[in-house]
């Protein structure tokens, strides 16, 4: 998938994964491989940034875990996030329900 195609979708894409669990930032990359059925194959150089961006606008909390033996930042949503995270769901059905009526309704002549 184009990198074009999820312009100002990514925020939305993290908090969801982030959803009910904390990760850390390979494991979020993973998850996303894995619930888009590999569409989504985001380089660390596009998450990494994203997800201190979300830190910075207090949608997400980092922490200092080891996993595996070795020392990983875990991230995990805050009350600010599940609050963001249910706007964009909102917004994200409004939007693809408005698209989904234009391209399958056949044209009225």
């Amino acid at each position: 998938m184009k990198a074009d195609a999820l312009r100002g979708h990514l925020d939305a894409l993290l908090l969801a994964t982030l959803d009910g669990k904390a990760l850390h930032g390979y494991a979020i990359i993973e998850a996303l491989q894995d619930r888009s059925g590999g569409a989504l194959d985001l380089p660390t150089g596009t998450v990494y940034p994203a997800l201190r961006r979300l830190e910075r606008a207090g949608f997400v909390q980092s922490s200092w875990s080891t996993v595996g033996g070795r020392q990983r930042r875990t991230y995990r949503l805050t009350q600010a996030g599940s609050h963001t995270l249910r706007a964009e769901r909102r917004a994200w059905r409004e939007f693809t329900h408005a698209i989904e009526g234009v391209l399958t309704a056949p044209a009225k002549t």
